[in-house]
């Protein structure tokens, strides 16, 4: 049986331009979703703890995280993610430009469920964001969420 309600998913990304090319490329999406995008770590655990603006949220079902983000970066976000108890079930994608071997073990030892550099050529990136959404959202079974 198909799952007919949408999946929520977290994007946060302080690019705008990698922020509306993942946007797009959801949007062309064979499974429904809804897509919110926050621009730093900061609002990222606001929307996670559904404080501030972000009270009225449900958790997402899938975190689409970039590891060089303003006010707390990627790594101190995971971090919180994965020690919280209502949160660490949450599967969480590191999507960056991030090639370095020492992130790549840092994202995994706070228990990123994967870690994937994004490409700089458009039609690669949105090919990334596909099959990131073909992935997780259609042969995965993800943990329900609230």
């Amino acid at each position: 049986m198909t799952n007919l309600l949408p999946i929520d998913i977290l994007l946060v990304e302080d690019n705008p331009g990698d922020a509306r090319l993942a946007q797009e490329a959801l949007k062309e999406s064979k499974m429904r979703n809804n897509l919110f995008i926050v621009e730093d770590g900061e609002k990222a655990m606001n929307f996670l703890h559904k404080t501030e603006e972000f009270k009225d949220v449900s958790l997402p079902d899938l975190i689409l995280l970039d590891w060089n983000l303003p006010k707390k970066d990627g790594q101190q976000v995971l971090a919180e993610i994965k020690a919280d108890d209502n949160l660490k079930q949450i599967p969480v994608v590191i999507l960056t430009t991030s090639k370095a071997e020492e992130d790549i073990l840092k994202a995994y030892k706070l228990h990123a469920n994967c870690f994937i550099t994004k490409p700089l050529d458009l039609e690669q990136f949105i090919g990334v964001i596909k099959n990131i959404e073909n992935f997780w959202l259609t042969i995965v079974k993800l943990p329900p969420t609230d």
